[in-house]
């Protein structure tokens, strides 16, 4: 490999287990850090696991964002477009600044891994939450 890249230290699975920030989606779930980007130039990684019914508010990744859905079933929407159901080994990627929402279907819970890169500090920002009429279809 080239450049400055060097193993910084190796995750151990659960250390760095939490509950998501409130506000973020309809409703709380687990969050493990995997790789903290810490600058504009690394990735950052998470797994999330999310009980049935959970839908994250409308947001964008300023770097994009790839989801690799790791078990359960998992929808996802971009903004204008139809909703995708998201199975285990499924993958789908987001453009930079692409609006788009994630979350569980109703009767399944859904965990995955994100992937995505921050800029001036920043990996995500959240909008506004899915109307009531979206969620109510969804579920």
């Amino acid at each position: 490999m080239s450049g400055d890249w060097k193993m910084k230290r190796i995750h151990r699975a659960g250390e760095a287990t939490r509950q998501s920030p409130d506000g973020i989606a309809s409703k709380l779930f687990w969050v493990e850090m995997l790789a903290e980007g810490a600058g504009d130039s690394e990735l950052g990684a998470m797994r999330a696991t999310l009980e049935p019914g959970t839908v994250t508010r409308w947001h964008t990744h300023p770097r994009g964002q790839i989801l690799y859905a790791l078990s359960g079933v998992g929808l996802a929407q971009r903004d204008g477009g139809e909703i995708e159901e998201l199975r285990a080994g499924d993958c789908i990627t987001f453009a930079a600044d692409e609006r788009h929402w994630h979350g569980s279907a109703p009767t399944s819970t859904f965990a995955y891994i994100s992937i995505q890169g921050a800029r001036d500090g920043s990996a995500v920002t959240w909008l506004e939450p899915v109307n009531r009429n979206r969620q109510e279809e969804i579920s």
